[in-house]
């Protein structure tokens, strides 16, 4: 599917009253656990924990993990019960900042537990920080502590995987090597260090014992997904699920992700714009992974600090890459946030991380075409109906007229349906999300019989995730013409500057034109 930009007109038409979205449930996210209409939120402190983490990740069964989460979320449900009798004899006045000091403690106790925690948990938190850019920007910037400050491990600990997996102490393996990493997340952490050949890279060392915890979490993963069921009715994990568990297993295995980031490299070798950074793969591992250093500004900097032409650029570039990757490629990098991309001047943009990566046949890419065509290029409401039947993502012969589905589906193809400017914006992306999980709108009954096949899960994340931070980044462009060079069965001609210069990349690197 494709996204779109909405007309002021209609973007609210789905909104959540501002009351009830400050009182969504952040332990949903992490376990379902009852607490419904807790709210998360304002920005957390710079967690000073993050020395006292540093142990390996817990070798805690799945019991012990899930006990933490439900100890966690008893203690929001208590906090919440408090805190809704208080409010009952408070001013409006007082009313508010009654939340905003809940909304600081359930925050902080969130992100706190999701880091220490590491694993599956972890990414379910950095997931929601970037998802809905309609949730209060408190919300989302607590949560977005987990994409770049999760509590590091010692370092000895780091040292001892790169003893176990290369033979040796970092600092005989390498050159120069950092023991304070520059990045730490959910399943490993990203260390400086200079080769013997005097090569500057990035060694990301797994954390000891987080494979037993992601085993832990996707065992039991219907308790882990069920908390979304509380902020979206009727919404089904099980396709979810079953295709998230796939992918997340394979993004343990350091190896697996060197294949396919160096199968990425080789593609977008000297492009314009897009720079994947090379593997050294006698210094890489099943737990240990490095790569070429590389250099750039963070996400947050972009959105802050850039101007218009610029955010604009990145955005093209990302875009370019995802499409370009699906559609050239038949390969789709699974995990667009914001931690995953360094920028400079120029739309240049370099992506890291590769462990999420979906390899798609020609024939599950088919549909994607079909259902392009039947909405975008040759509009045909039956055709389309069709196609979605055939394919599995609605049951046949259900009581909604053909045009009912097209002003559902329409939302995700909208941009690119006609020729002109658009801008993204965080209320389009709220919007998709929406439309995704919350059943109870005015299309809650298309929602509730939607099933999505394995195949289109991951691919889900350019709604979900891509577009978020097109949001936030308030892309603009002619999303039309650009997805028309990507768009293999229609091969149109460069539609930028960039794209200009990119088919003189692509005529002297493969020879013939495949736009990305």
């Amino acid at each position: 599917m494709s996204a779109v930009a909405i007309p002021t007109s209609r973007r609210n038409k789905f909104s959540l009253g501002a009351s009830r979205r400050r009182l969504l449930v952040p332990v949903a996210l992490v376990g379902g656990l009852g607490a419904a209409a807790v709210a998360i939120g304002v920005r957390a402190r710079r967690r000073t924990a993050a020395h006292h983490a540093g142990g390996p990740v817990r070798h805690l069964g799945l019991a012990s993990r899930n006990a933490q989460l439900v100890g966690l979320g008893a203690k929001a449900g208590a906090d919440y019960a408090t805190h809704r009798a208080r409010r009952v004899f408070a001013s409006a006045e007082r009313r508010e900042s009654l939340d905003t000091e809940f909304e600081l403690r359930t925050a902080e106790q969130v992100a706190e537990a999701l880091g220490n925690m590491k694993g599956a948990l972890m990414k379910v938190g950095q997931m929601a920080s970037y998802l809905d850019g309609g949730l209060p920007e408190h919300v989302r910037s607590t949560l977005a502590e987990l994409q770049r400050d999760a509590p590091p491990m010692a370092p000895e600990l780091a040292a001892g995987v790169i003893r176990r997996e290369l033979g040796a102490e970092p600092d005989e393996v390498f050159e120069t090597w950092d023991p304070v990493p520059i990045a730490s997340a959910s399943i490993g952490q990203v260390h400086r260090a200079i080769t013997r050949d005097g090569a500057a890279v990035a060694v990301k060392v797994q954390y000891p014992g987080v494979e037993q915890a992601m085993a832990s979490d996707l065992s039991n993963v219907g308790f882990l997904f069920s908390g979304l069921g509380q902020l979206f009715p009727g919404f089904d994990p099980a396709p979810v699920v079953a295709e998230l568990r796939e992918r997340l297993v394979e993004e343990l295995d350091y190896a697996n992700e060197a294949v396919n980031q160096m199968a990425f490299a080789r593609h977008y070798e000297g492009h314009p714009t897009i720079f994947v950074p090379k593997v050294f793969e006698r210094l890489s591992t099943s737990k240990v992974l490095t790569t070429e250093l590389a250099e750039g500004v963070g996400f947050d900097e972009v959105v802050r600090t850039w101007d218009d032409t610029e955010r604009n650029l990145a955005a093209e570039t990302i875009y370019r890459f995802a499409f370009g990757s699906l559609y050239r490629l038949r390969m789709f990098n699974g995990d667009p946030h914001p931690g995953n991309y360094l920028f400079r001047p120029g739309g240049q943009v370099t992506f890291l991380d590769f462990g999420l990566v979906k390899h798609f046949t020609e024939a599950e890419l088919l549909p994607f075409e079909e259902m392009i065509r039947a909405m975008v290029l040759e509009p045909d409401p039956a055709a389309f109906r069709a196609i979605i039947e055939r394919v599995g993502l609605l049951p046949a012969g259900l009581p909604f007229t053909d045009e009912q589905l097209i002003d559902y589906f329409g939302h995700f193809y909208e941009f690119v349906a006609t020729d002109g400017t658009y801008e993204i914006t965080s209320e389009y992306a709220s919007e998709t999300v929406r439309r995704f999980f919350d059943q109870r709108g005015a299309y809650g009954d298309i929602m509730r019989s939607v099933s999505l096949p394995a195949s289109f899960v991951i691919i889900q994340r350019i709604n979900l995730g891509l577009y978020a931070l097109f949001g936030e980044l308030r892309a603009t462009g002619n999303w039309r013409r650009l997805a028309e060079e990507l768009w293999p069965f229609v091969d149109g001609p460069p539609s930028t500057p960039m794209g200009e210069t990119i088919a003189e990349w692509e005529r002297a690197h493969h020879g013939a034109a495949t736009p990305s």
